[in-house]
């Protein structure tokens, strides 16, 4: 709500009246089978993510504008934070290993990530590190800064229970993410393609295609590096802030162009503004609230909606990623073929 709000302030008088059901709950309900008949009509639900059977509508998350649980500043404060860390070390000089921080415990697949940590036994090339986010909150998260965790030269991303809210934070540090297979996308990483922004790693495979990826990474260094200043400067730049108020801004309004009625004020509606939101708030809500707030209009308009893909763009756009992810894969058994042969 303290987005929209936002939104609503930066371009304000330009949206119509309309009206949205909208879910918090973390995974998609909307099943895409449901949505087959021309006069089906639009899937009926925003959330955060989705996946490839369900049509529930992408939003960008809530932590565009503050996590507060996590003391996670909002988007234009933190990203400022994540480009200075970005400049502390040259990206050769940094930790050559691939690097995750965060709670196993919310999801099998993360917990199965867990046993690619390198141990004596076995050199993963991988750290992995379990987040404690009680015990964070008592040292005062000082363990947790996003900016200072950019030291690595490979971020790991795994999904949780759905969608992680991590995503764009590790995209951000300008290290090469290691984008582990997920089932869940959010409203941006659709756009993205592999071996350009990111370096595809195998969901049923973990431990040998994130060791292959590093060793790879590490005897290719300068393409290693370009893949992650190009998927930085992609979080960086088309996802900062005036463009995620872009998004909202067209999404809400093609939605509501398909609406069919004239959408009033029931009379038991409870109006919200951003100090309604903000001031019975306190400690870091209330901080996060005010620095998140919109303090004038945007000075130009929404960028100009470009046409739909036709079929065969979107399909070649597809193609190309799949091939992308497959030439990776075939590099991947290569490697561990020519390994086994020489045990």
């Amino acid at each position: 709500m303290y987005g929209i709000i936002q939104l609503l302030r930066f371009y304000p008088g330009k949206l119509p009246n309309l009206e949205i059901m909208f879910d918090t709950d973390d995974r998609p309900v909307i099943p895409a089978k449901d949505f087959q008949r021309p006069d089906s009509g639009p899937p009926p639900l925003f959330r955060y993510c989705s996946d490839w059977q369900s049509m529930d509508i992408v939003f960008p998350e809530f932590s565009y504008w503050g996590w507060p649980e996590i003391n996670i500043r909002p988007w234009r404060s933190i990203i400022k934070k994540i480009k200075e860390g970005n400049k502390r070390s040259n990206w050769k000089e940094r930790i050559p290993f691939a690097y995750w921080r965060g709670n196993p415990n919310v999801a099998p697949v993360r917990k199965d990530l867990m046993k690619c940590n390198v141990t004596h036994q076995q050199n993963w090339d991988t750290l992995l590190y379990i987040q404690d986010w009680q015990d964070q909150a008592k040292k005062g998260y000082k363990e947790s800064n996003i900016e200072d965790q950019c030291t690595y030269r490979f971020k790991i991303y795994i999904e949780g229970w759905a969608w992680s809210g991590s995503e764009k934070y590790i995209f951000a540090c300008d290290s090469p993410t290691l984008y582990i297979k997920s089932h869940y996308y959010d409203f941006f990483m659709r756009g993205m393609i592999p071996q350009q922004h990111y370096w595809p790693i195998r969901d049923n495979d973990k431990c040998k295609s994130l060791k292959f990826a590093v060793e790879w990474g590490n005897n290719h260094t300068d393409k290693a590096e370009a893949i992650g200043k190009a998927g930085s400067e992609y979080i960086h730049e088309d996802t900062k802030m005036e463009r995620i108020f872009d998004y909202i801004y067209h999404l809400l309004n093609e939605y509501a162009k398909l609406q069919k009625f004239d959408p009033i004020v029931p009379p038991n509606a409870t109006e919200i503004c951003s100090e309604s939101l903000a001031c019975p708030s306190d400690g870091v809500w209330r901080k996060f609230m005010e620095e998140a707030l919109e303090k004038s209009p945007s000075y130009t308009d929404p960028c100009i909606l470009p046409p739909p893909y036709k079929l065969q763009e979107l399909k070649a756009f597809v193609e190309q990623k799949d091939k992308a992810i497959k030439q990776v894969e075939a590099w991947e058994d290569e490697y561990w073929s020519n390994i086994n042969k020489k045990d």
